[in-house]
């Protein structure tokens, strides 16, 4: 198996289980939803709730893992996945701020201050996938 193709099974695999622990586990996502976006915290933006949103954020993941397992597809799934990610980071930004506000606890700097700084490889990982 070349490496390229193993990286993006590796991906597509990171993909489908985050998606089912989106399903599974939404509560631990939920720091990372903007509350400006969740319409049970009030926000100014709010579409959906919390737990809507991590619900709603499984789709893609699974799109995005269909669509790197096939070689005619990887290119438009790794670029939509980069992109994807590069998403994400603003909730990451999000959840990071709020960490350090008033209400934050020692727990949630220490979790947000190592889920954002992950989002860097994760872009990085799919972005050079796209490479044939």
């Amino acid at each position: 198996m070349k490496p390229r193709t193993a990286s993006a099974l590796a991906l597509a695999a990171l993909l489908g289980t985050s998606a089912v622990n989106h399903v599974r586990n939404p509560a631990f996502y939920y720091p990372v939803v903007p509350p400006v976006l969740c319409t049970d915290k009030g926000g100014r933006l709010g579409l959906m709730t919390r737990r809507n949103w991590v619900l709603a954020s499984a789709a893609p993941e699974v799109l995005a893992a269909a669509g790197l397992l096939l070689p005619g597809t990887r290119k438009a799934a790794a670029t939509a996945t980069a992109v994807m990610f590069t998403g994400f980071t603003a909730g990451h930004v999000s959840a990071l701020r709020r960490a350090f506000g008033a209400g934050g606890t020692r727990a949630a700097r220490r979790i947000h201050a190592v889920r954002l700084p992950l989002q860097v490889p994760l872009v990085v990982w799919a972005w050079r996938l796209r490479r044939p």
